[in-house]
């Protein structure tokens, strides 16, 4: 059955699998998607913290007159807060230290004289409680922070060891199976013959998987039915998402689609009124597994992989407000066949602001140089022939 790309995505997402939850250590969480709120374990910051190095007074001496204060004391980062004794008198006070008591207000040594410990107020004008960070300005104890289902970047990791998180509950990884056909392809190591070619889709769907810190099993069949039905049965129930590389359109010695079927695998559709990558295959197995089979031309694989699987993964992990990212042409475009179009596109936003899109059509599905040009592929839909410059479509980054 073949479907339009939109029906292909709701489908896709339907079978999102609900993954399990895991505990794994903070300096291994990143890119990671967190599973569980978090919460301020106490105010933050957790008290008035200096902001500036200088000293630290009772504003309303300044108030009243007075520009010369006695040093009596150093507060420093990481002390115990100090209390002011003399109201009259300064605390010397480091950035990131918490503010004596009896203080309210910071003055920078760039606005001081200081001599045989006394400091000397330069400027004619300050204002009460400057240069200090107040205590739970940013947060409250208890306030949420963090949502579940948010991709852990470097931010979130800094926030997760603010909060003593020396484990995170995240969203677990599917067990990955990457499955690539056909006599033409050799491995990167060996010397192809004229009629053959290395190995580069299996490295590519691999690459986007990793970014995702999934470790995806890579395997290789040949152009022999038997073993491909073999060794599909045999890794089914290994894995919960697996993805095929090639064989899976109507050749003479494409025998995946079959093979599926002989595994027990319940097939959902197969092709999609799409340009590169028509011949896609979608399918699952016992409920415990999704099968995407997509074909064999670098390509079409990329679009496969960028509008599909990472959406269905996104999905799965519970990530969520993942916007769909647009970008405009940078000139008028036709495109005559009845099919949504995937065009690889340079992107610059240098002149005015929009995120611009520069077509690159590239020589077709096998153009893999092309790929190495672009930053991404633009979703042109079908119903349509002409599409002028300025207009906004769905981008789709890999870079």
């Amino acid at each position: 059955m073949m479907v339009t790309v939109s029906q292909a995505e709701r489908i896709v997402l339907e079978h999102a699998l609900p993954l399990q939850i895991e505990q794994i250590p903070l300096h291994h969480a990143l890119a990671r998607v967190l599973a569980e709120d978090l919460h301020a374990d106490r105010d933050f910051p957790p008290f008035d913290r200096v902001t500036m190095d200088g000293i630290a007074i009772h504003f309303a001496n300044f108030a009243s007159g007075q520009r010369q204060f006695l040093i009596e004391a150093v507060q420093a980062a990481g002390s115990a807060q100090l209390t002011l004794q003399g109201q009259n008198n300064c605390i010397e006070v480091m950035t990131g230290a918490p503010l004596p008591q009896g203080t309210d207000t910071v003055i920078r040594y760039e606005d001081l004289d200081i001599e045989s410990g006394m400091a000397q107020i330069r400027i004619s004008e300050i204002a009460q409680r400057q240069n200090i960070h107040a205590q739970a300005i940013d947060r409250r104890k208890g306030d949420l922070i963090i949502s579940a289902g948010r991709k852990i970047g470097s931010a979130e990791m800094a926030t997760a060891a603010t909060l003593g998180k020396a484990t995170l509950a995240v969203a677990k990884l599917p067990r990955t199976a990457i499955i690539s056909t056909g006599d033409e392809l050799v491995e990167i190591h060996e010397t192809p013959l004229p009629h053959q070619i290395r190995r580069s889709n299996v490295y590519a769907i691999q690459a986007a998987l990793g970014e995702w810190k999934i470790e995806a099993e890579a395997f290789h069949f040949y152009d022999d039915e038997q073993a491909i039905r073999q060794g599909i049965a045999e890794i089914l129930p290994r894995f919960e998402l697996v993805i095929l590389s090639g064989a899976v359109s109507e050749g003479k010695f494409d025998f995946v689609p079959k093979a599926l079927a002989a595994a027990g695998v319940t097939p959902i559709f197969h092709k999609v009124s799409q340009r590169p990558g028509k011949p896609f295959w979608f399918g699952t197995f016992a409920d415990k597994a999704v099968l995407f089979a997509l074909p064999g031309n670098p390509v079409s694989a990329f679009v496969g992989t960028y509008r599909y699987i990472l959406p269905w993964l996104r999905q799965s992990l519970g990530l969520k407000n993942w916007p769909q990212s647009t970008a405009v042409l940078s000139r008028d475009f036709v495109f005559k066949p009845d099919l949504t179009y995937f065009v690889p596109v340079i992107l610059d936003n240098s002149t005015d602001g929009l995120l611009r899109a520069t077509l690159l059509e590239g020589h077709g599905s096998g153009d893999l140089a092309n790929l190495n040009d672009a930053d991404g592929f633009l979703e042109l839909p079908k119903e349509r022939t002409y599409f002028a410059a300025g207009e906004a479509f769905p981008l789709f980054r890999y870079r």
